[in-house]
């Protein structure tokens, strides 16, 4: 596996208390604390939170929404950001943008969070889950293009799911903590099987593709900037677009689709109030000002947790693969096949002592709202949900 597993050369057995003290040697060594991702404020935000209430201006009229859109625009080099009230949100906008109808299937990742099947239901649309890659923890191309191949038909409407007789709409690929997706034999398979795709780029700000920001691949790229995020705006999403009218209807449906005007209220389309308000543009502002010092000292800490790892026994720390560069917004590390029946002694030790860990989200075709939905083969999903977990991954305040 090349989630570049970084392979163990110890012959000290397997230690439960070997994998906590190499934890809170890493995190005292770095100065990070021991929660999984909190937010640093050590910039402008104050500052510009500030200026907002003693304005008056805090909510969706304001200047600081039109600085965070650009600012996020020329960091991403996207041509086009749309700031929106959370991630959620903004994929629920992204899919109605990309053409997702009513009974239609979307192919979504199992392993991701929640909110990825959510949106896809919010439009009336059923998630179909597809598996993922053990180099990427993200949705594997190759095994997804056999699957459409015996499940598919291809007509003049699209790719019609021989089993349900649904049209299969889009593809959401998921950039799981932050590590991307394999994106180019991604896109073969959306063109040859006439499919849209929305990536769900709510983890990876600051991550690459082949040197490419994530996020600008598909029809529509979609940010997180929830409290957990390498950047936060205590709530908020974005959407990215390549195509400047895409941009423009996005801004609109989620300003309720009201047509400017000085006092009438007019609205021309069925919209949505996803409007950022400007307050949190604000903190989103100064969060930006100091994102490539997050991610250089988040890069750093990975590098510590990769060294750390080597000699330690049953475990091994999940690494980027060559193609891609990870803003590692949530580190990770997998046990060892025969080691998966410890997991949850694991995890309980290591929260026990005050360095909190956790366990990747429940896999979507287990939640009781979804158990129904058309799936492939989910086996390698199915092996990394027993083995992952997640480490503390913040900011570190130490690092260079």
């Amino acid at each position: 596996m090349s989630t570049k597993q970084v392979s163990t050369t110890s012959s000290t057995p397997f230690s439960v208390s070997r994998i906590s003290d190499v934890l809170k040697t890493v995190l005292q060594d770095c100065s990070v604390p021991p929660t999984l991702h909190q937010p640093l404020f050590d910039g402008n935000e104050l500052k510009y939170v500030t200026e907002c209430i003693e304005t008056g201006w805090v909510s969706s009229v304001g200047a600081f929404v039109d600085r965070f859109e650009a600012m996020l625009s020329e960091f991403t080099g996207a041509r086009r950001a749309v700031a929106v009230v959370n991630g959620t949100a903004a994929l629920h906008l992204a899919l109605k943008i990309a053409g997702v109808q009513h009974n239609d299937e979307v192919l979504v990742p199992a392993l991701t969070f929640v909110a990825t099947a959510n949106a896809v239901s919010y439009c009336g649309a059923i998630p179909h889950f597809v598996d993922s890659s053990y180099s990427t923890l993200g949705l594997d191309p190759e095994k997804l293009e056999r699957y459409l191949n015996e499940t598919v038909t291809l007509t003049s409407e699209g790719s019609i799911n021989r089993h349900t007789g649904r049209r299969i709409r889009a593809v959401v690929p998921m950039h799981t903590f932050g590590h991307p997706v394999d994106l180019d034999p991604l896109l073969e398979v959306c063109a040859r099987y006439q499919l849209e795709m929305v990536e769900d780029a709510a983890e990876s700000l600051g991550s690459y593709y082949k040197g490419r920001h994530t996020g600008r691949f598909g029809r529509v790229g979609v940010l997180s900037f929830n409290g957990n995020k390498v950047v936060t705006t205590g709530g908020g999403g974005c959407l990215l677009f390549e195509d400047e009218e895409l941009g423009r209807l996005a801004k609109h449906l989620s300003t309720t689709a009201r047509v400017s005007h000085r006092w009438e209220f007019f609205h021309d389309m069925i919209g949505f109030n996803y409007r950022m308000p400007n307050l949190n543009a604000a903190l989103g502002c100064a969060q930006l000002e100091n994102l490539p010092r997050f991610l250089e000292r988040k890069r750093a800490l990975a590098d510590r947790y990769r060294m750390a790892f080597q000699e330690v026994t049953g475990v091994s720390f999940v690494d980027q693969a060559d193609f891609g560069t990870s803003n590692w917004w949530l580190n990770a590390i997998i046990l060892d096949s025969k080691y998966a029946g410890r997991r949850n002694e694991l995890l309980d030790a290591m929260n026990r002592d005050g360095i909190v860990t956790r366990p990747v989200w429940t896999l979507m075709h287990r939640l009781p709202m979804y158990s129904g939905c058309p799936r492939m083969d989910l086996s390698v999903a199915e092996d990394l949900e027993t083995r992952l977990i997640n480490i503390p991954s913040s900011v570190s305040r130490k690092l260079a």
